[in-house]
């Protein structure tokens, strides 16, 4: 408890961030998203009134003064933002938290608009699925949360039965026969964080999926899939590296965090054999707090990371995540932290 304490004072002490820049964001960035929501569960699950309130009271200036930092839901990325109005409004009860989310929810998967939406975008529509389909492994959070979050609001099935639909495309493109997930089809590199985003988007998405489900069991076989590799490919220090499958690569927290919480939470839930996925659960996040800082910052955080493109990035894709810059305090591995200190909880 008092990890995740720390690390959500030390979010409500911080300005909005803006991906390691020091000037001020455009509008606010998923990954302080991410900790944000994260920092709401675990106070609710803390049952600490006061810390709920302080997050809660970060967010009215977006509904005044602030408004353009709130994000326009045309990308996976900025839609993700409405998995925190919808935490307020499902504790909260207020009307305007769920008005805000709801519609960034449907926005997702409505008919395609504003400036980005290509041809590949427009047939995936078609065919059902978000036109912000990317099929990027990080998607694989950044829908499933405000498409989860939407249905624990509502009670419309509608939501988190087309999140399950998505994670199936996802999990049949992009998981390979080792359990692992390229960071896209053209990516072909076993990302640590992109994996971490898959690993926590399942474990979220099986939390709240109805057993009646029709991809239920699909996503069940490539989590167990995935939590056995994972398991494989931990390091003895109880770390994942930046690459999951290079062992003498650096210890990443961010992915570390990630794929932690996908074990707490499968063990919790009775998806993963307590007695073999229990203890390393446990090791992994009492080396993670290795990491924090007297400031409540976790180290060696990865910095945000674009799938690997020859014509951008050189020939070596494996050294070009592997080159990829270290942060102190960067969201991305704050976040994970409080998913995990939330899911600790009784």
């Amino acid at each position: 408890m008092e990890i995740g304490r720390r690390i959500t004072e030390r979010y409500l002490a911080s300005p909005h961030q803006n991906h390691g820049r020091p000037t001020p964001p455009r509008v606010i960035n998923y990954a302080e998203v991410c900790a944000w929501y994260g920092a709401l569960v675990f106070a609710d699950r803390s049952h600490d009134d006061r810390l709920k309130t302080r997050l809660a009271e970060r967010f009215e200036p977006l509904f005044r003064e602030e408004k353009s930092l709130v994000p326009v839901p045309d990308h996976v990325d900025y839609t993700v933002f409405g998995a925190v109005p919808l935490e307020l409004a499902i504790q909260t009860g207020e009307p305007r938290y769920l008005a805000l989310g709801e519609w960034m929810a449907f926005k997702q998967w409505s008919e395609p608009f504003g400036r980005r939406p290509t041809a590949e975008a427009r047939e995936f529509y078609r065919q059902g699925y978000t036109w912000q389909t990317r099929l990027w492994i990080d998607d694989m959070f950044m829908i499933t949360a405000v498409q989860a979050q939407a249905w624990r609001a509502t009670g419309n099935r509608v939501y988190i039965d087309r999140a399950a639909r998505e994670m199936v495309l996802y999990l049949d493109r992009l998981q390979q026969p080792n359990g692992l997930f390229f960071h896209s089809p053209d990516a072909p590199f076993f990302w640590g964080r992109g994996n971490g985003w898959m690993a926590a988007g399942m474990s979220l998405l099986l939390r709240e999926l109805p057993a009646d489900n029709p991809d239920r069991p699909r996503i069940l076989r490539g989590y167990r899939l995935m939590m056995a590799s994972l398991l494989r490919h931990q390091g003895a220090d109880g770390m994942w590296r930046e690459l999951v499958d290079a062992p003498t690569a650096w210890p990443e927290t961010s992915s570390s965090g990630m794929f932690a919480f996908a074990f707490i939470t499968g063990v919790k839930a009775g998806w993963l054999d307590a007695a073999t996925y229990g203890p390393a659960a446990r090791k992994a996040w009492l080396q993670l707090t290795t990491y924090l800082d007297e400031r409540a910052d976790m180290r060696e955080v990865c910095q945000g990371t674009n799938i690997y493109e020859p014509a951008k990035h050189g020939s070596d894709g494996r050294a070009y995540y592997l080159q990829r810059e270290r942060l102190v305090g960067d969201m991305h591995g704050q976040a994970p932290m409080l998913w995990c200190a939330a899911a600790l909880m009784p």
